[in-house]
């Protein structure tokens, strides 16, 4: 969406060349810029799940320092909310906010479709959980570009009829080196059968910060071992001669913040369960209506007066009351009644805390995207980009028509702003 205004949002100090932004809640517009002519250089997007932006200043991520150094670097990049991964993912190659591209959160009801969570892999496959929005590759092949998915989030799918030409149902078992593997042998395919667009996917910093925490040495292991991926994945486009004839753009989906396990709010303490149907908890919890009788509706009204009431370590709202800065709650697919977790606090019930004693998930993120420990991390590097650009921190709704600028497709209908990024591109790229 055409920016408004902006809100500024204060950045940890080490990254104070840029402010994050905020944007109110518009209607979807298509983009109009203008694409290079020509048959499109390479574009190789890579995600690296939970990469929180001031991991960075940890020394331990050098290939992604030099891809920096020699390229574009933004002070941080804003997720969408809920700063969860599969609804950013998805923001990212659509340019769509959650509200507007159907993936609200990890954990979705839908009327007509029932049940979605991370772990069905039917419903994840299922591409009428993704059809609110257009993924980059669907246009991509439109137009006759041949795409490839390391994983993504929406790429198992059939959505709108179209796959990516190549593609992976995710395996937590394939190693980062595997997957770099594959990638470069997508690359290595005869011109008229290799990808223009691939995205590449790690989760080993996410999965160690859920489970020991952003400041363990298991997530410095972590940032190691992808780190090493990504060299390798360096120095196999050298090989190839690809390094400098391939536009790269590595990014986070969203950060991390620690979760002591005794920080949680038991929501079955706060209001009666068995008088709503609880969507998801965790940090963005989520209530309907047990059903549409009368007394139903009555019984939901006290829970919602009861919780959008002051509470300690957390906010709840009503889905149409949830502040605009959010964009968020216009979706069917948003539960009626939401609480927000403060960040440092989880909620959770009674019983799922005891089950799991000494098991909860001591790193979380899907709090406020405003909050600093929630900034991703955006680096580009290729012939389209700058050489040592630091640019100010924008939203994540932006790649998107970046992308599709990048790449010689007219984008669909979305939520970035193209005139936000494109001074991170050469002037003849712009």
């Amino acid at each position: 969406m055409k920016i408004l205004f902006r809100v500024l949002l204060c950045t940890l100090a080490a990254f104070s060349f840029g402010c994050a932004t905020q944007r109110p809640a518009t209607p979807a517009i298509a983009a109009t810029t203008a694409a290079p002519a020509g048959k499109p250089v390479p574009l190789l997007l890579i995600s690296i799940d939970g990469y929180r932006h001031d991991y960075m200043q940890r020394g331990l991520s050098p290939t992604l320092a030099m891809l920096a150094q020699g390229g574009v670097q933004a002070a941080s990049m804003q997720p969408a909310f809920p700063s969860l991964t599969f609804p950013n993912h998805y923001t990212i190659v659509t340019g769509l906010t959650p509200d507007h591209h159907g993936v609200v959160n990890n954990t979705m009801f839908d009327p007509q479709l029932g049940k979605f969570s991370l772990s069905s892999r039917n419903a994840v496959g299922d591409g009428r959980w993704w059809a609110e929005g257009t993924p980059i590759w669907e246009t991509a092949d439109q137009h006759g570009l041949r795409t490839a998915t390391m994983f993504w989030p929406g790429s198992e799918a059939d959505i709108h009829g179209h796959r990516p030409d190549y593609w992976k149902p995710f395996d937590g078992s394939v190693t980062p080196e595997q997957r770099v593997d594959q990638v470069l042998a997508w690359l290595d395919l005869p011109a008229a059968e290799r990808p223009t667009f691939l995205t590449l996917y790690f989760d080993e910093v996410d999965h160690a910060g859920h489970v020991h925490g952003p400041d363990s040495p298991q997530v410095d292991a972590a940032l190691r071992e992808t780190d090493t991926a990504l060299a390798q994945l360096v120095e196999g486009l050298k090989q190839r001669g690809l390094f400098d004839r391939i536009n790269l753009i590595v990014l986070s989906d969203h950060g991390m913040a620690s979760v002591p396990e005794p920080n949680s709010v038991m929501i079955d303490k706060v209001i009666p369960l068995d008088r709503v149907h609880m969507v998801s908890m965790g940090i963005l919890a989520g209530f309907n209506p047990k059903s549409d009788s009368a007394e139903a509706r009555a019984d939901f009204a006290k829970v919602e007066r009861t919780l959008e009431q002051p509470h300690p370590h957390m906010q709840c709202w009503d889905k149409t009351r949830v502040p605009a800065r959010l964009a968020y709650g216009r979706n069917p697919r948003v539960p009626q009644l939401l609480c927000l977790a403060n960040v440092h606090w989880r909620i959770t019930t009674s019983d799922y805390a005891a089950k799991r004693k000494g098991r909860l998930s001591v790193g979380e993120h899907g709090f406020d995207n405003a909050e600093p420990l929630m900034q991703a991390i955006f680096v580009a590097h290729g012939p389209a980009f700058r050489v040592g650009a630091k640019v100010p921190a924008f939203p994540n709704v932006d790649v998107y028509p970046l992308m599709t600028h990048l790449l010689g497709l007219p984008a669909a209908a979305n939520d970035g702003d193209y005139d936000a990024v494109k001074d991170m591109l050469k002037p003849a790229s712009r």
